[in-house]
């Protein structure tokens, strides 16, 4: 796999030398378009040339200390194995960073994330933890500086939630929120529990890319529009007017309701904004096999049994079972300290890619 990762790595630095080069010429300035890409693959890039140095350094550094360790002085030669020990783990580790940079960029990645959460099986359980997962996220995404904007929201029994959709807009969102997707479990005596009793329940998380119209063609003919009075909080306009709106895409047969928003017209557009989303996910599932993460085919029932994290509350732990990282932090978990699973997501993904 080393060899792999010297290969990417050496066309990568050949690649950032020829950006610098695109981006000195005059011609680029004048489309604007192709200015943009070529900045943020230099942006891309970047991080790899500064880890490229580091690592070309260190391991400079490392040749010289393994001929002092081998060299006749005893007290040199104890402190240089010493320092041979301390740089083949930073050369180790700085290969390990290296590795997500160096896999080929899904374009999706840069797209803001319309990220859906479920309650599964496990019944008032199942929305308690529903609401615990958003408030995770919700930490997690502030955490990034990004931004969260609503889209819809129906509250569950005893102030869980049955389901919330929202957009994340950020650099990267995507990216980063697309291993989320999947069937979470959660393991705890309910509130509700007398007998202190452990319950199994579940919530699912759907993680999208938003879709743009061009990626989607919707066509008129293929949607069944209807209209019906909002319910639930929402202040004076609801079960007043025959603002919500409900969209079937007929083809497809998924069907987007929305009634958060004060007027049809925009209760109506942020329906569409799903729509697309969903059906720009259908058709990447179909395309690609290993999408098989993503949200079709591991939150279709939300049963407990496909599950690709469970949160254990009375043992303090969270285990991902797609990497096996077990983290005994719960509590810093559930305030959206979630950035260990999704690195070593990112990593065993690019050491696929790297050797595929």
């Amino acid at each position: 796999m080393l060899s792999h990762l010297r290969d990417r790595m050496a066309d990568a630095l050949r690649r950032a030398t020829e950006v610098e080069q695109l981006l000195a010429d005059p011609e680029t300035t004048k489309d604007a378009a192709r200015l943009a890409d070529l900045g943020r693959e230099h942006h891309r890039l970047a991080e790899v040339v500064a880890k490229a140095n580091r690592l070309t350094k260190a391991e400079l550094e490392l040749t010289d200390a393994r001929e002092l360790a081998n060299g006749d002085d005893p007290d040199f030669a104890a402190e240089a194995r010493a320092e041979v020990t301390r740089l083949e783990a930073e050369v180790a580790q700085l290969e390990k960073a290296m590795l997500p940079l160096l896999i080929p960029r899904d374009p999706l990645d840069d797209r803001p994330a319309i990220v859906e959460i479920r309650a599964g099986t496990g019944g008032d359980e199942a929305g308690l933890f529903a609401g615990d997962l958003l408030r995770m996220y919700t930490r997690f995404i502030e955490r990034r500086g990004w931004r969260i904007e609503p889209i819809s929201y129906s509250e569950g029994t005893l102030g869980g939630v049955k389901e919330s959709v929202f957009k994340v807009i950020g650099d990267g969102a995507f990216g980063v929120l697309r291993w989320e997707s999947g069937v979470h479990r959660v393991q705890r005596v309910p509130a509700t529990e007398s007998q202190g009793r452990i319950h199994t329940s579940a919530a699912t998380v759907a993680v999208l890319p938003e879709a743009e119209e061009v990626d989607m063609k919707i066509e008129d003919k293929d949607l069944r529009i209807d209209v019906f009075r909002s319910s639930g909080p929402g202040g004076q306009s609801v079960n007043t007017t025959d603002s919500a709106v409900r969209i079937t895409h007929i083809p497809s047969g998924i069907v987007v309701s929305q009634q958060d928003q004060k007027s049809q017209l925009q209760n109506k557009l942020k329906a569409m904004d799903v729509l697309r989303a969903r059906l720009l996910d259908l058709r990447l599932a179909e395309q690609e096999a290993e999408r098989s993460r993503l949200r079709k085919s591991q939150v279709s029932t939300g049963d407990r049994s496909a599950k690709i994290r469970t949160y254990n509350f009375p043992q303090g732990r969270v285990t991902d079972h797609r990497v096996g990282v077990t983290l005994y932090n719960i509590d810093g978990v559930m305030n959206g300290d979630i950035s260990d699973f999704i690195d070593a997501i990112q990593l065993a993904n690019a050491e696929e890619s790297l050797v595929g």
